[in-house]
């Protein structure tokens, strides 16, 4: 079995973002591993979903609630034992993920995933190369079902700014 001593955990907030969350902080604690977590701002799929008319003020608040939602989830993370560096990023979510796994040499990254048609989220993006052709190191999917429910203490507050992040 490898032996996974640098996790990235990738965090955005939403309910598959949590599930990777808890996945990741139980691996973290059985492995002893050191943590990192990532939290992006999709600047192009939030510029896209305003019709290209976000103002200062808007992209301030992206950043804002992305910063809180990092912050959320490093808190999380400490509450349950778990010390992790908290890395914050703007840009494309499976660009930046590749760029701090590759710049932290990390073994293994926990991203989150809406059960759909296929693992298309990270394995295909519109136009972009696949998360596995970008990484050199091991990806764990946390699969969160459409029926899946969690209690209120075991996850962070649901504020995102972008849903389509990790």
């Amino acid at each position: 079995m490898a032996s996974y001593n640098k996790i990235l955990l990738c965090y955005d907030g939403t309910r598959e973002g949590r599930k990777a969350l808890r996945c990741g902080a139980n691996l973290a604690l059985d492995l002893k591993a050191e943590t990192h977590l990532l939290s992006v701002v999709d600047m192009r799929t939030s510029i896209a979903q305003s019709a290209g008319l976000l103002t200062d003020v808007a992209c301030g608040r992206f950043e804002d609630a992305a910063r809180e939602i990092l912050q959320e989830g490093v808190d999380w993370l400490t509450e349950r034992g778990v010390q992790a560096h908290g890395h914050f990023a703007f840009g494309h979510p499976l660009d930046e993920i590749a760029n701090l796994a590759q710049q932290l040499q990390v073994d293994l990254i926990v991203v989150g995933h809406r059960a759909r048609n296929g693992l298309s989220r990270w394995w295909m993006g519109s136009g972009n190369t696949h998360l596995m052709d970008r990484v050199t190191c091991s990806i764990l999917v946390a699969v969160s079902a459409p029926h899946e429910q969690e209690p209120v203490e075991e996850a962070a507050p649901t504020t995102t700014a972008d849903s389509s992040q990790t």
